[in-house]
Parts: C-alpha cells; sequence; structure tokens
C-alpha cells in the first residue's frame, strides 16, 4: 500500500504527480497482490536459484580479484535511499569514474559479460525486493546524481518501489551502444537517454495493475533468455 497524499514527500507534492498518484492509490487490489507476490515469489526463487548464485560467486572469484557482490546507493519509492545488490561484473583495479556502464567498457569482466548479457547479475536484487527496497516491475533505480534531473512528470516514477525490470529496461537492454561514441557520458544520459526512457516508465504509472505487471514478466523473460 501506499500512504496518503498528505504524508508524501513535500518535493514530489505536485500535480503531476498528484495524478499519478491518484490513478495507483485506486488499485488497492493491485497493490496488495503486487507486494505479496513480490515476497513469496522472491523467496521461492532465492530457495532455488541458490546452487546458481555459489556457482556464480565461484566464478567470479576465480575471474578476477575483488568482492563477489556490488553495492551502491540508489533512489527507490519516495526518493528514499537503498543500496543495490548485484553481483560484481567489473575489476576493482581500474579507476573510471561514471556510474553509466558504455559498450566494450575496460572495466567488465569476462564472467562480468555473461552475466550482464542474461542479467544473471540482478539475482541478489532479490533480496532487495524481499525487504521491499525493491519490486519485481518498477522504474529501475537511479543514483542520486541523476534522480535530481527529474522534473515535476518523472517524479511520480517515485510513488512505487523501484523495479528489477519493466518495458523500459527491455527496450533500453543495450544502453551502453547509445553512449558508446558519447563525449561526456553523463551529459549524454540527462539529455538524451534519460528522457526516453521516462517515456515508459511513465507509462507504466498510466497503466500499473498486477496483471501487467505479470505481462511485463514474461515479456522480460522472452526477450532476455529467449531472444
Amino acid at each position: 500500500m501506499i500512504p496518503k497524499w498528505e504524508k508524501f514527500p513535500s518535493n514530489m507534492k505536485n500535480e503531476c504527480v498528484k495524478s499519478y498518484y491518484d490513478i495507483v492509490s485506486s488499485k488497492k487490489a493491485s497493490l496488495v497482490f503486487k507486494r505479496v507476490f513480490d515476497i513469496v515469489f522472491s523467496v521461492i526463487l532465492i530457495i532455488f536459484l541458490l546452487p546458481v548464485m555459489v556457482l556464480i560467486s565461484i566464478m567470479i572469484k576465480f575471474d578476477s580479484p575483488g568482492k563477489i557482490f556490488y553495492k551502491q546507493k540508489r533512489i527507490t519509492q519516495y526518493g528514499r535511499e537503498f543500496f543495490i545488490i548485484k553481483f560484481r561484473t567489473m575489476r576493482d583495479d581500474i579507476n573510471i569514474k561514471s556510474s553509466i556502464t558504455c559498450e566494450n567498457d575496460p572495466r567488465v569482466t569476462k564472467i562480468g559479460k555473461i552475466l550482464r548479457k542474461f542479467r544473471l547479475d540482478e539475482f541478489p536484487q532479490l533480496v532487495n525486493v524481499l525487504l521491499g527496497d525493491m519490486s519485481f516491475v518498477g522504474t529501475r533505480p537511479e543514483v542520486e546524481e541523476y534522480v535530481k534531473f527529474y522534473d515535476d512528470k518523472m517524479l511520480s516514477t517515485l510513488i512505487l518501489p523501484a523495479g528489477i525490470t519493466s518495458v523500459c529496461s527491455i527496450e533500453f537492454k543495450d544502453e551502453e551502444r547509445y553512449l558508446k561514441n558519447s563525449d561526456n557520458i553523463s551529459k549524454t544520459y540527462v539529455d538524451c537517454i534519460l528522457p526516453k526512457k521516462m517515456i515508459y516508465n511513465i507509462q507504466y504509472m498510466e497503466n500499473f495493475s498486477f496483471m501487467y505487471d505479470l505481462k511485463i514478466m514474461l515479456m522480460t523473460f522472452i526477450k532476455v533468455f529467449l531472444r
């Protein structure tokens, strides 16, 4: 469930957010089913995928020195900060200060390329889902430096928890290619990529329902694993 409008953060209280809040808050059954599904299905998947995650952990340790997991501060529902958990796919000994990965990024390890291709690096996010920081479906969580560029309409995507997948994630699954020839990755992302991604994220808010979530999860499975 989501709180009453009066309890929303002051920076989110605008007419655009209010219009999407009215849409989402009116679908109480979908909100309940969404959270119950997140809890039950994340527990099932964590148990089922545990042997696979152990194997991936071993491969990461043999592939390059460093930690198994990668944690980064992201923004989720109501602008709240949390630490997203992923399998580490980059080297720790290459110093490139950018939160965005480009095509042929020298930081990405051999095993990391495989994990990223099939999104296996996101398995640990099942813990984020179980804790309520994320949901299976929702806007991908951004770092704070990019959330600062959200306009009034974009802020509406923070009404619901951040997600592991979305229509936007499917459409921009090869996001690195869009940034391949950019001289200023952050500027290109903010000026060109983020606005396009937000079109899909806002459409999700307009069409939100539990059945729509299930449809997006099926689309993700087909696009990522059966392509």
